[in-house]
């Protein structure tokens, strides 16, 4: 099964003592990089919240580096080029998605590309919203 995963579940593979870190390492080991993917972005997001990361979680520029490195390795990577986002934007906007979660409808696209049979995340609101097409891929590790 092809699978896609957002830093909603990233994130917590690099922290044993998270609340998510067991059932997100879990689904993160069971898929090899030729099964699974994550969006372009992703990467950003997941240095973004290494490096900000309150009190003794925050992880200096390097390490989150070296992090992100094994995400690259262990995942296949999926950007959009402008067209593909431009597409995507028209779609999730004509189904009225606003705000933030247009990031996560971003990747829901990223997701369609790869073709992925579950998107794996945490944050199901956002991507219950993005219509049938996201939503019956959609999964919690």
């Amino acid at each position: 099964m092809k699978a896609f995963f957002d830093s909603s579940v990233l994130v917590p593979v690099f922290y044993g003592d998270h609340e998510h870190h067991e059932r997100s390492i879990a689904a993160f080991k069971k898929h090899s990089k030729a099964q699974a993917s994550c969006g372009a972005h992703t990467l950003a997001e997941v240095y973004s919240a290494l490096t900000r990361m309150p009190g003794r979680r925050r992880i200096s520029a390097e390490q989150a580096i070296l992090f992100v490195e094994n995400l690259r390795e262990r995942l296949t990577v999926v950007p959009l080029d402008g067209e593909e986002y431009w597409q995507g934007l028209k779609k999730y906007a004509g189904l009225g998605v606003v705000g933030s979660t247009i990031y996560d409808a971003m990747l829901g696209h990223c997701a369609l590309k790869a073709k992925a049979e579950a998107i794996y995340s945490w944050n199901v609101r956002h991507y219950e919203l993005l219509g049938p097409e996201i939503a019956k891929r959609l999964r919690t590790p």
